[in-house]
């Protein structure tokens, strides 16, 4: 049997032949894609290990442990809501959560407001590389030894902060060591290692404008204000967004500062809510109602992620 055609007769099993190219390619992308999928998968799967041994599996028995009573020293009892229940009604945890919240409101506040000074300043006026990496150097030094400089130079009696205060005439400050001024002092601290890193998150969103909104503002006369709050800040909402919730998240996790310098005192003044979960873990042996501040603590985390994200709009661009 033959299929005629503009050439000639063309046998028929040849003619149902030139449609096999297209036949076959759609079983070639599945075999691309499971062989891309496997490359993928022996390349991610380090870091899945890592997660579910380091994360998961621990988060999960974090969560079974806040329905329990345990101690090293035995095995988890199962007694239900009760560390929930004994939670709430337990003073000291609504101390630290008000002491957790007033270092984030202090923290969250300044560091987000001289971090964006900083990057208009990195955008509009400093264009040396030299001063953009200098300012993410504090980032680079453990919180740790940070904390530890801090603690040494705002020392009371040999702090070099309280000697120049004194040379000037004026009180010596117990910073670390005063119920009004331990937290204002801690978040300072830490305002003072993350505002360059924050910085430079919110430069990177400066970049992504482009120059010509800029250009067509100039034209319509805008004045530099005007532009700033008509323009800038529409257009960096989704960056700034971002730096909200991981900032948020991170302050409200706030531990090595507390540690080293205040240990949570005075007065329970800077027991902050993860000093607190490690005083009951650690201190006090008491894993189960530590765990259950942990799960709580996550809880707060996700829902102040949601609220940003959802009424921030995060995930909405006026470029679009």
């Amino acid at each position: 049997m033959t299929t005629t055609t503009a050439r000639g007769a063309v046998p028929a099993r040849q003619a149902a032949g030139t449609g096999t190219g297209t036949g076959n390619a759609a079983p070639r992308r599945r075999r691309r894609s499971r062989s891309d999928l496997r490359v993928a998968l022996f390349f991610i799967a380090p870091a899945l290990l890592g997660f579910v041994a380091f994360y998961l599996v621990p988060s999960i028995r974090g969560v079974y442990l806040s329905f329990t009573e345990y101690s090293v020293l035995g095995d988890p009892t199962w007694i239900g809501t009760k560390n929930y229940t004994a939670i709430f009604a337990d003073d000291l945890f609504w101390n630290a959560m008000a002491v957790t919240v007033q270092y984030v409101a202090l923290n969250i506040g300044f560091q987000t407001a001289i971090a964006l000074g900083l990057a208009l300043l990195m955008h509009n006026v400093a264009k040396s590389t030299l001063i953009r990496g200098a300012l993410l150097l504090p980032f680079l030094v453990a919180n740790v030894i940070v904390a530890l400089l801090w603690f040494w130079m705002l020392d009371y009696q040999l702090g070099i902060v309280n000697e120049v205060i004194n040379w000037l005439g004026l009180p010596r400050i117990a910073f670390f060591g005063s119920e009004q001024w331990a937290i204002p002092t801690i978040a300072g601290v830490n305002v003072w290692r993350h505002m360059g890193y924050t910085a430079l998150l919110i430069f990177a969103g400066l970049q992504s404008i482009p120059n010509h909104v800029y250009e067509v503002a100039s034209l319509d006369g805008a004045s530099p204000t005007r532009t700033f709050w008509s323009i800038t800040m529409p257009l960096l909402r989704p960056v700034l967004v971002l730096v909200l919730v991981v900032t948020v998240i991170g302050s409200f996790q706030v531990f090595d500062t507390v540690a080293v310098t205040t240990g949570g005192g005075p007065i329970n003044a800077s027991r902050v809510i993860q000093m607190y979960i490690y005083q009951k873990a650690f201190g006090e042996s008491d894993f189960g109602y530590a765990s259950a501040l942990s799960v709580i603590l996550f809880v707060i985390l996700a829902l102040v992620a949601f609220v940003q994200m959802k009424f921030l709009k995060g995930n909405e661009s006026d470029l679009d």
